[in-house]
């Protein structure tokens, strides 16, 4: 039999009388046990493990199907070479196989801002930023520049983070990945970005002209004091240079190459050269929003809320519709106790876009602050209605007594 997706129809009627259905990875919509349940629901046999007899492998989408190693699952080799042996046996992804079954709707169909993502992967916001500038994950849809992201998209990226950072290379990984994609329609784009995280370490090599990053052979501009040959750029904190001794020389350059620098040193701690980055990109863009946004982040992050608090409004005056920037500024002047301009900011954010869950968790903790909490009760069932699984989610349902509207 072809080493190929079988057609998403479960042959068998009704539904799974005959059916001897294994799954692996982690199913997006339900336990495996319930999953088990089910198929006993409907005339099948769950089975542990894959056999001869198995006649359907389901590959869960929360989680790929890889070992610790980054190797593929027992459970997919041995469906592999059951298939190969000649035997009638089918794998389909769990999307396929709930549409079989007529069951599509109990799919989750939740949407994450950044921030809620990042809360619900314990990871930073600058993270989640950062991978959907590199490609590693594509927001479903954009709302005044508000990137909403599917949950298993991003989970797929962190697997591929986690197996790297755990030890398995990007050869083996390369290889399982490559397996994956004649199973599972859909899983070219993971090659790409594991060939982008692998690109993590950023070592830089001199040439009579200056710095330069041998794997893309794209010039490198550098704040800090001259690197030996081959260094890797030191992970602490750098000094950095005077502004006005490199403006003639950063002036050379366009503005988006010194966006996606202050982004990289932001990304690696060098905070104050990340400032001057985007500050020498907002000479030749003043007006470019995303520019001032990503200033004001780098600002905060330095402990200096003024200057953040400013860059924020200048954001916002440049693109009255930028949604994070609103959030982040009423959060700033929030920590600045500045609670009356924080409603504002926040107020601003939701009449633009009243499903905005971040607004309405934020706006929920500024108004028990203000002492509010009934007016807060609202905004924290709303946000709940949004959002049912993360620790901003928990922290909700704490507000409201354990009482929250049903999930």
């Amino acid at each position: 039999m072809p080493d190929t997706p079988a057609e998403p129809v479960v042959a068998s009627s009704p539904l799974l009388a005959g059916e001897r259905v294994a799954f692996t990875g982690i199913l997006a919509s339900m336990t495996h046990r319930q999953a088990a349940e089910l198929v006993e629901q409907h005339g099948g046999q769950p089975v542990q493990h894959v056999t001869q007899q198995t006649t359907l492998l389901v590959i869960g989408e929360e989680g790929w199907p890889l070992e610790a190693d980054g190797q593929p699952s027992v459970k997919l080799v041995q469906a592999q070479a059951v298939q190969q042996r000649g035997a009638e046996l089918r794998i389909l992804s769990e999307s396929e196989w709930l549409t079989a079954l007529g069951l599509e709707a109990v799919r989750p169909h939740q949407l994450y801002t950044p921030a809620t993502l990042s809360q619900l992967l314990g990871l930073s916001v600058y993270d989640i930023r950062r991978w959907e500038r590199m490609g590693l994950i594509h927001p479903v849809r954009r709302i005044m520049r508000l990137p909403y992201f599917d949950y298993a998209e991003v989970v797929a990226a962190r697997r591929l983070a986690d197996l790297i950072a755990s030890g398995a290379s990007a050869e083996s990984l390369a290889t399982s990945l490559d397996r994956l994609r004649q199973v599972v329609p859909g899983i070219d784009r993971p090659l790409a970005q594991l060939q982008l995280l692998t690109q993590g370490s950023h070592v830089l090599y001199r040439d009579p002209k200056g710095w330069v990053e041998p794997t893309s052979g794209q010039r490198v501009f550098t704040f800090e004091e001259p690197l030996t040959v081959f260094d890797e750029i030191p992970t602490e904190p750098v000094e950095t240079v005077s502004f006005p001794a490199v403006r003639k020389e950063a002036l050379a350059q366009p503005p988006d190459h010194w966006f996606r620098e202050g982004c990289r040193l932001s990304e690696e701690g060098h905070l104050a050269a990340a400032v001057e980055a985007f500050r020498l990109a907002l000479i030749a863009s003043p007006q470019e929003a995303d520019y001032h946004f990503h200033l004001a982040d780098t600002l905060y992050r330095q402990g200096n809320l003024r200057g953040a608090i400013e860059r924020y409004f200048v954001t916002v005056e440049q693109d009255h519709e930028f949604l994070e920037a609103w959030t982040q500024l009423g959060c700033t002047l929030a920590e600045s106790n500045d609670l009356e301009a924080a409603r504002d900011a926040f107020r601003v954010a939701l009449d633009l876009h009243p499903d905005f869950p971040d607004a309405h968790f934020h706006v929920a903790q500024l108004l028990e602050r203000l002492g509010d909490s009934l007016a807060a009760q609202q905004h924290w069932r709303t946000y709940l209605s949004f959002d049912q699984r993360g620790p901003w989610a928990e922290l909700a349902r704490q507000r409201l007594g354990g009482n929250g509207d049903p999930i």
